[in-house]
C-alpha cells in the first residue's frame, strides 16, 4: 500500500504490518479470549511463534481499507461493548502508527470462551 512521497522516497506498508497491528490492538482489550486463526496458524504457534495477525483479514480497496476481526469472548462480557472498544483501538493503533484512516472495522464473534470445568466443579463442591 502506497503511504506517502516525501522528499527522500517512497513509504509503502504492506497489508500484513495491518494485520498485525489491528491483531495486537484487538488482544488488549478486557473482555477478548483470543483471535480466531486458521489450522497453519495454531500449529505454528504450537512450535514457539506467536502468530499476531491471526483472526485479522486486511482488504484494500478502491473505497479504502477494510478490516474484518474474527475474535472469542469471554463468557459474560457486553459483547457490544467489548466490539466498540476493538474497533477505537485498531483505528487509534493503525493512525498512531502508520497515519491511515480506516472506512471499516467490522468484527467478529465466532466463540464464547466459558471458565474451566475444574473450576466450575470446585465451585459446587465447596457449596
Amino acid at each position: 500500500m502506497n503511504q506517502d512521497y516525501n522528499g527522500l522516497g517512497k513509504v509503502e506498508i504492506a497489508p500484513e504490518v495491518i494485520e498485525v497491528i489491528a491483531g495486537i490492538a484487538a488482544s488488549e482489550i478486557e473482555g477478548v479470549a483470543s483471535m480466531r486463526g486458521n489450522f497453519a496458524a495454531g500449529v505454528v504457534e504450537r512450535l514457539g511463534k506467536k502468530n499476531h495477525g491471526k483472526g485479522v483479514k486486511v482488504e484494500l480497496t478502491e473505497e479504502g481499507i477494510v478490516i474484518e476481526v474474527y475474535c472469542v469472548m469471554i463468557f459474560g462480557v457486553s459483547i457490544p461493548t467489548v466490539a466498540q472498544k476493538i474497533q477505537d483501538n485498531i483505528r487509534q493503533a493503525l493512525l498512531n502508527m502508520t497515519a491511515l484512516e480506516v472506512n471499516e472495522v467490522n468484527i467478529h464473534v465466532v466463540g464464547i470462551q466459558f471458565e474451566s470445568r475444574t473450576q466450575e466443579v470446585e465451585v459446587d463442591q465447596e457449596m
